[in-house]
């Protein structure tokens, strides 16, 4: 289907609003991950006014992919369409790898260091110790929920074979029991044992003068 512009003053030319620096507050803006009207208010226009020029941009690149001649009056709308798109993916990226990082668990949440003088040798001993998160299931909930609706959303189903392999017999939908899954999920992670944070090269800490803690 052949895409059709909306006719455009003459000689229009760049918008007076749509400035470099305006530009440049609503990339920085969209790289957070905000919502679109609050990074219209950090640009200082209205979200009305953001709207219209995302969507004179798109509408600018669906005529060009349609094989329409390029209007350069349309070409500062294309580009801040194509910025601001790709930093508010490069933001959901950021965000959705910082939830895979708390389902799989292992972030450092504290940092000890203790220092103590070995009587035997007279020497300072530094040892350092760290806590790590455990895996969190509500963080994977959540990712399998949004990214795997299908499988996993709220109003999911799956197909169950009653009759064995090989019988070739009918296949039935069951719905999920999400509140079950959850609580599987949450006794699995949670059963998991994690081992002691390492000790010392001897294995033990003999008799010791404390001198930081």
């Amino acid at each position: 289907m052949s895409i059709r512009r909306k006719p455009r003053r003459a000689n229009a030319g760049r918008p007076t609003l749509l400035s470099e620096d305006v530009e440049a507050r609503i990339i920085a803006a969209s790289r957070t991950g905000i919502a679109v009207e609050l990074a219209a208010e950090a640009a200082g226009i209205s979200s009305s006014t953001y709207r219209r020029w995302m969507a004179r941009g798109r509408a600018e690149i669906a005529a060009r992919e349609d094989g329409q001649p390029p209007n350069e009056e349309e070409t500062s709308y294309v580009e801040l369409f194509e910025r601001v798109r790709t930093a508010r993916a490069m933001a959901a990226a950021r965000a959705m790898a910082n939830i895979r990082r708390v389902a799989d668990g292992g972030l450092t949440t504290k940092v000890t260091t203790r220092k103590y003088r070995d009587v035997e040798t007279g020497q300072i001993v530094e040892e350092v110790t760290e806590d790590r998160s455990v895996p969190d299931w509500r963080a994977a909930a959540w990712y399998l929920e949004r990214q795997h609706r299908t499988h996993y959303g709220k109003d999911a189903a799956i197909a169950v074979e009653i009759t064995g392999l090989d019988a070739g017999g009918p296949v039935r939908e069951e719905r999920v029991d999400l509140d079950a899954l959850t609580e599987r999920l949450s006794r699995t992670l949670f059963a998991v044992e994690y081992p002691d944070p390492p000790e010392l090269e001897d294995g033990r800490v003999v008799d010791a003068e404390i001198i930081e803690n």
